[in-house]
């Protein structure tokens, strides 16, 4: 098992599927509000360049559950890559703390706090890649279709950090997975390949979002202008246009699809209302499943 979650890719199909597993206990554990304190006298340092409610919550609730003690660091705390060096930041909460969870902007940046950590680093968002929200993706599309494999998930979006990292999922576990995006906003050809020759999946790129949709067990968007990409905003709206998810587009996908967000949606955008309110949206599931999957994550980084 690897000292970090930095990748999907950096696991196998074996211990992703222990921390689905892991996932799964957790969740009951919670909801049956249990008296459970594996974290009892240790610590979890939050780093945010990149803000994030979600994120905050969701792993500041999970370990405080679990009996541990969560700190957040802001941007004006820690000025990753700016008022210190990476690397004596990473030497120095390792001396404070027991797990790192670090959202940031610059994918080196969280490369190199692991590379000098001596306590576990889990990766919760870079412009590159977001992990702990794919981990959760596929355990709550697991609830909801009793199967994790051989689905159809179709993205429709921006090829951004989500693609990427659905894309190092299907490296390891069996997917069939469509990319319906823009030409000129498709994904890291690298990641492509890193999924294409991992032998399990089917991976294609299309921008015929009506084409494409059909049949799908999963579709699933991002905001169309991540943070950071805002002054694009106006621009993308209009070639982002023909590639919003709604009602016409899920009846394409089928009877049997479900839809997905990360979130937060930008309604009317990516999305129109009534999809986000359909009973095939489970983007709720997928908020709440952040914080049992990422307690099971840092669970087996943890050996407890």
């Amino acid at each position: 098992m690897p000292n970090h979650f930095l990748h999907i890719s950096d696991y196998s199909k074996n211990e992703l599927i222990e921390i689905l597993e892991t996932a799964k206990t957790i969740k009951q554990k919670f909801r049956n509000r249990e008296d459970y304190m594996p974290f009892k006298n240790r610590s979890l340092a939050m780093i945010f360049a990149k803000p994030s409610a979600r994120t905050r919550v969701s792993f500041e609730t999970g370990f405080e559950w679990m009996g541990g003690h969560a700190l957040f660091l802001g941007p004006n705390d820690i000025g990753i890559g700016k008022r210190e060096a990476i690397k004596d930041i990473s030497r120095l909460i390792s001396r404070y703390n027991d797990i790192v969870m670090a959202r940031l902007f610059d994918h080196e940046h969280i490369l190199e706090l692991a590379n000098y950590s001596s306590i576990p680093v889990v990766n919760g968002l870079t412009d590159y890649n977001h992990p702990c929200q794919i981990m959760t993706d596929l355990f709550t599309v697991w609830e909801h279709k009793n199967r994790f494999e051989d689905l159809k998930i179709c993205y429709v979006g921006d090829g951004n950090n989500i693609v990427h990292s659905w894309l190092n999922l299907a490296s390891k576990i069996s997917i069939n997975f469509v990319c319906i995006c823009p030409e000129g906003f498709t994904p890291d050809q690298k990641t492509i390949e890193l999924a294409k020759n991992g032998g399990c999946s089917k991976v294609d790129i299309s921008h015929d979002p009506y084409a494409a949709i059909q049949n799908a067990d999963v579709v699933y968007t991002d905001v169309w202008a991540s943070m950071g990409q805002k002054e694009e905003a106006e621009e993308r709206e209009e070639i982002f246009k023909p590639f919003q998810v709604n009602k016409e587009l899920m009846t394409l996908a089928g009877d049997s699809a479900l839809f997905m967000h990360c979130l937060p949606a930008e309604r009317g955008r990516e999305v129109t209302d009534g999809v986000m309110e359909a009973d095939y949206s489970i983007v709720f599931d997928q908020a709440e499943n952040r914080l049992h999957v990422q307690n099971a994550i840092m669970l087996v980084l943890s050996g407890l």
